[in-house]
C-alpha cells in the first residue's frame, strides 16, 4: 500500500505541479483491518427520498418498519442517517452538535434505539470543511478526523458515509485526497482501539479529484466509484455502465459502489426498478435502500426482500461479476459464487425487446456436464439446458439465473425459449407479420407444441403457417408467422399488450406454457405534407397526426447538442424561407428529463442529421427551460444556448414561435397564453439556406429511454413580424410587498430561482408597479407552484373586487404549473395582490402580463 500511495503521489505531484501533501500524520499507514463488510453492506439510507429532511422520528420509525416489514429478516441492517444531521457550528470543545430540533435525544439515543431493533445506526460526514448540504452546509471533518471518529464510535455508530465537498485548494489533487481518507481510517482504528467499537467505512469520493478507484480497497470497505443516482433510468444506467467495469476491485471486506438504491421513490418502472436490484446485487454492490421504508409497497418489498437475488449479492467468495458481452445494449454478466454455481444476468439496455444469450461455457461453468439447472431468481421457477442460456428480454428488463451442474435433467423441465418479432413498428390499419420462434434449449425433447399469438379487441390475427409440432428435440427450433392488423386508434398514442403463447409436454405427460408480452404502440398515420424523421436509432420512434394535434415519441443519446445530433421530427419540407414564422404549442410531455427538449426545429435538410449543417431549435426542457439553440459555425450540431439554463423555466402547456428574418436572423419567443410573447433569444446563424425544412421535434438526451411529446397546432407562414410582447415580474422582486406570514423562498424549479410562500391566512403578495400603457382588460398568466390538494386564492387589483382561481396540484411545491385569466388594469402603474384569508393558497413564482390590452382568448 505504501509503494502505490508513493506512486499515485509522484504520478499526481508530476502532473500537478503541486507541493507534496503527507499521506498520513500519525505513522505508517495500514491497510484497513476493521473485520466488517465480509459481504456488501445492506440498509437504509434517508437522503433520496427525503434529503435534508431527516431526523430522530424518521430515522426511529424507519429502524421500527425494517423489523415489521421484512427487511431486517432478508439481511438489512444499517439505518443511515445522511447530510444535515448537525448544528452549523461545532461547540467550544471543537465537537460536532446534533441538531436539537431535529434530534432531540441527541445521536446516542438513537443508536441505543437502533441497536435494540437489533439494527445498525449509520452517520454522515465529509473529508472537506464543509458538508454537500446546499442549505448552506454543515461541519467538515478535515482536521477532526480523530476527534470525530471517536465521538461516533462513543456515540455507537456503526457505519460511516464520508464525503468530499468543500475542499481547499491545496486538497483538490490526488495525494491530498488519498491522504484525508487515509487519516480518517486510521481515526476510526484508533476510536475502535479505544472505544471497542469498530464502524464500517463508506468512502464517497466518487473520483472528483482523479483518484483512481484502485486506491480506495485498502483504505475504505465500500467506495463510491459514479456520481450521484437519480430516479431516472437513464441515471441508473449510467452509475452501472461505470461500476461493472470495475469487478477486479470487489473482495469480501472491500466493495465497489455505485450509490443507493432508488426502488420504491416512484421513478422507473417495476421493470426497471427489477433491474437496479438485479445489477447492483451482480456487482456485488451495497444495498442500500433509498426510499420512505415506512410506506414502502409490498411491490417494493418484493423487490428489497428477494431472497434468491440478495443471495447472489450476498454470497461470501464476494466477487463482482465480470462482463461477458453486452452488444447493442445487450448485457450478458457473470457471477461466480462460493459454491461453485455461477449467476448470470441477461440485461436488455434497450427500447425494444430482445434476445439474449451466452452458454454456461461462456459463463465459466465447466464444460463437463450434460445438463445444468437454471433457476429463473425472480420467478423462482427452475429448469435443465444443455449448455445454451438464452430468452427473451422485455426492455429496460434483466433475467437473472443462478446456474449449477447437475446429473438428472429428467428431475426438472426442460429451458425453452420463446422469441416473438417486434411489434414496434406495425402502422395501424395495415397488415404486418410477427413472427414466433420457440426453442428447446435442454437436454430433453419436448412434444405437443403449440403456438399462440393473442391481442386485444379490434385487432385481427391469423396464422400464416402451421403452429402446432409433435416434438421439438434437444437445441431444435419451430417458428410460426401471423398476420397481424392494428386497428386505428382515435387518440394520439395507444398502447396494446400482444401475447406470444406456447405449450408443451415434457416426459410425455407434464405439460408447460411459457410465454413473452410485447408492447405494441399505434397512432393515426402523419400524412401530407408532413413527414417523418429520426436520427434517434436507439429506441423505436413513434409519429401521430390528429387534426391539429401532433405527437412523438423518440430517444436521443446527447440529443442535437452532440456530433450524434439525434431527435425525431415531424416536419415540412423546404417550408422556410428567408422571412418566415413557425408556431406551435408544446402541450404535454411523458418521460422528458434533464436535457432532452421538445419544441421547434429548422434546419436545411431534417434528414442530414450528423453530415449537414444543423440549424436553430426553440425547446422546453427540463433543465434548461425555455432557450434557443444554434450552431454558431454551421457544423453538425448545436453549440450556442440563449438564455442560460433555467432563465425561462419549463412550464406546459407553452406557446413557441420561431421567426427567421433575412439569410442568418432567427429570433424565439414563447407565451403561456397565446397573446403576449416574452423574447426568448436572438441568433445570427452561418450556413444556412434559403430554403430550409421546418419541424416539431422530441430528443430523449437519454440513451434507450424514449420521450414523448404532444403538440398542438403547427404552422409556418411568411413573414416575420415582432408579435406582442409581455412583461414577466417575479414574486421575488424587491419592489413587491410581503405581508403577514408570506415569505420568498428558494425553489430550483423558479424562474430566478425563488418564489413566495406562505400565502393565505394572514400572508398576502403584492405586486407592485405593474404597467398598462391604456385602461382595459389585459390577459394575464400566474406562474404557479401547488402540492396536493388543489388550491384557491383572490386576485384583486389596485385594491378591487377580487376575483377568486382555483389552482389545480401541480404535483408538489417544486413543480410549475399555469393560470391565464383576464384582469382590468388603470393606464399607469397598478398593484395585483394574491391573498385567500380563510386557507393556503398556492406558491408563486412570478405574473405576466400582456403589454398591450386585450381580452384572454
Amino acid at each position: 500500500m505504501r509503494k502505490l500511495l508513493a506512486v499515485l503521489t509522484t504520478t499526481a505531484l508530476a502532473a500537478l505541479g503541486a507541493v507534496a501533501v503527507p499521506v498520513a500524520t500519525a505513522g505508517p499507514a495500514l491497510a484497513l483491518d476493521n473485520g466488517l463488510a465480509a459481504t456488501p453492506p445492506m440498509g437504509f439510507n434517508d437522503w433520496n427520498a427525503f434529503g435534508c429532511g431527516v431526523g430522530e422520528q424518521l430515522i426511529e420509525q424507519t429502524a421500527d418498519a425494517m423489523v415489521a416489514n421484512g427487511m431486517k429478516a432478508a439481511g438489512y441492517t444499517y439505518v443511515n442517517i445522511d447530510d444535515c444531521w448537525a448544528l452549523k457550528q461545532r461547540d467550544a470543545n471543537g465537537n460536532l452538535v446534533p441538531d436539537p430540533a431535529k434530534f432531540p435525544d441527541g445521536i446516542k439515543a438513537v443508536a441505543d434505539y437502533v441497536h435494540n431493533d437489533g439494527l445498525k445506526l449509520g452517520i454522515y460526514e465529509d473529508s472537506g470543511t464543509m458538508t454537500c448540504s446546499k442549505s448552506g452546509g454543515f461541519p467538515g471533518s478535515l482536521g477532526h478526523e480523530d476527534a470525530d471518529a471517536l465521538q461516533f464510535a462513543q456515540w455507537g455508530v456503526d457505519y460511516l458515509k464520508d464525503d468530499d465537498c468543500n475542499q481547499p485548494a491545496d486538497q483538490q489533487n490526488v495525494p491530498a485526497t488519498i491522504a484525508r481518507y487515509t487519516a480518517m481510517r486510521d481515526a476510526l482504528q484508533k476510536a475502535t482501539a479505544q472505544t471497542g467499537h469498530p464502524i464500517l467505512f463508506s468512502i464517497c469520493e466518487k473520483t472528483d479529484f482523479g483518484v483512481p478507484n484502485s486506491a480506495w480497497p485498502e483504505i475504505g470497505n465500500v467506495w463510491r466509484t459514479t456520481g450521484d443516482i437519480h430516479d431516472l433510468y437513464s441515471s441508473m444506467v449510467a452509475n452501472f455502465t461505470k461500476n461493472v467495469q470495475l469487478a477486479g476491485l470487489a473482495k469480501p471486506g472491500a466493495f465497489n459502489d455505485p450509490d443507493m438504491l432508488e426502488i420504491g421513490n416512484g421513478g422507473q418502472t417495476d421493470a426497471e426498478y427489477r433491474s437496479e436490484f438485479s445489477l447492483w446485487s451482480e456487482m456485488a454492490a451495497p444495498l442500500i435502500a433509498g426510499t420512505d421504508l415506512r410506506t414502502a409497497s409490498p411491490a417494493t418489498l418484493a423487490v428489497y426482500t428477494n431472497a434468491d437475488v440478495i443471495a447472489v449479492d450476498q454470497d461470501p467468495l464476494g466477487r463482482q461479476a465480470t462482463i461477458v458481452s453486452s452488444g447493442d445494449g445487450h448485457w450478458v454478466l457473470a457471477k461466480p459464487l462460493a459454491n461453485g454455481d455461477v449467476s448470470v444476468a441477461l440485461f436488455n439496455q434497450t427500447d425494444t425487446p430482445a434476445t439474449i444469450s451466452t452458454t454456461t461455457q461462456a459463463a465459466g461453468l465447466p464444460g463437463d456436464h450434460a445438463a445444468y439447472s437454471l433457476r429463473d431468481l425472480w420467478t423462482h421457477g427452475t429448469t435443465e439446458t444443455a449448455g445454451s442460456i438464452s430468452t427473451q428480454v422485455a426492455p429496460h428488463s434483466t433475467v437473472m439465473y443462478r446456474v449449477s451442474p447437475i446429473r438428472n435433467p429428467s428431475r426438472m423441465p426442460p429451458n425453452v425459449s420463446l422469441d416473438v418479432s417486434s411489434v414496434a413498428a406495425l402502422t395501424a390499419g395495415e397488415a404486418g407479420t410477427v413472427t414466433e420462434t420457440f426453442t428447446d434449449n435442454g437436454l430433453l425433447p419436448v412434444e405437443k407444441v403449440e403456438l399462440n399469438l393473442t391481442a386485444p379487441q379490434g385487432w385481427t390475427v391469423r396464422p400464416l403457417t402451421p403452429t402446432r409440432a409433435d416434438a421439438v428435440g434437444s437445441q431444435k427450433t419451430v417458428q410460426a408467422r401471423f398476420q397481424v392488423v392494428a386497428p386505428v386508434p382515435d387518440q394520439l398514442f395507444r398502447t396494446d399488450q400482444i401475447t406470444g403463447t406456447a405449450s408443451y409436454t415434457w416426459l410425455g405427460v407434464h405439460p408447460e406454457s411459457t410465454s413473452v408480452t410485447q408492447t405494441a404502440v399505434t397512432s393515426p398515420p402523419v400524412g401530407a405534407p408532413y413527414r417523418t424523421f429520426s436520427s434517434a436509432t436507439d429506441a423505436q420512434s413513434h409519429f401521430a397526426e390528429s387534426g391539429q394535434q401532433f405527437g412523438i415519441s423518440g430517444a436521443g443519446t446527447g440529443g442535437l447538442s452532440t456530433t450524434g445530433d439525434a431527435y425525431s421530427a415531424i416536419y415540412r419540407p423546404g417550408a422556410v424561407g428567408t422571412s418566415s414564422t413557425v408556431d406551435t404549442e408544446v402541450s404535454s410531455q411523458q418521460g422528458l428529463t434533464g436535457s432532452g427538449a421538445a419544441g421547434i426545429l429548422v434546419r436545411n435538410d431534417m434528414t442530414g442529421s450528423g453530415t449537414g449543417p444543423e440549424g436553430v431549435a426553440l425547446s422546453a426542457s427540463p433543465s434548461g427551460g425555455i432557450q434557443l439553440q444554434w450552431t454558431s459555425t454551421g457544423g453538425t450540431h448545436l453549440d450556442s444556448v440563449a438564455p442560460a439554463g433555467g432563465t425561462h423555466p419549463m412550464t406546459l402547456p407553452v406557446h413557441l414561435k420561431l421567426e427567421r428574418t433575412g439569410a442568418a436572423t432567427y429570433t424565439g419567443f414563447y407565451s403561456f397564453d397565446g397573446t403576449g410573447w416574452i423574447t426568448v433569444g436572438t441568433a445570427t446563424v452561418p450556413g444556412q439556406a434559403d430554403t430550409q425544412d421546418a419541424g416539431l421535434f422530441v430528443t430523449s438526451h437519454a440513451g434507450g429511454s424514449a420521450a414523448t411529446a404532444g403538440f398542438d397546432g403547427f404552422t409556418v407562414a411568411g413573414g416575420a413580424a415582432t408579435p406582442p410582447s409581455a412583461t414577466s415580474y417575479e414574486a421575488e422582486a424587491a419592489t413587491n410587498t410581503l405581508a403577514g406570514q408570506a415569505k420568498i423562498s428558494g425553489c430550483t424549479a423558479c424562474s430566478g430561482g425563488k418564489k413566495a410562500g406562505y400565502i393565505g391566512k394572514s400572508g398576502t403578495l403584492t405586486f407592485n408597479g405593474v404597467n398598462a400603457p391604456a385602461d382595459g382588460d389585459y390577459a394575464m398568466t400566474i406562474a404557479y407552484l401547488n402540492g396536493p390538494p388543489s388550491r384557491q386564492a383572490m386576485v384583486s387589483v389596485d385594491g378591487g373586487a377580487p376575483q377568486t382561481l382555483t389552482f389545480p396540484v401541480t404535483t408538489d411545491f417544486n413543480t410549475l404549473g399555469v393560470m391565464n385569466l383576464t384582469v382590468h388594469l388603470a393606464a399607469g402603474t397598478n398593484t395585483i395582490e394574491i391573498a385567500n384569508p380563510t386557507a393556503n393558497a398556492p406558491d408563486i413564482d412570478r405574473i405576466l402580463v400582456d403589454d398591450q390590452p386585450g381580452a384572454l382568448t
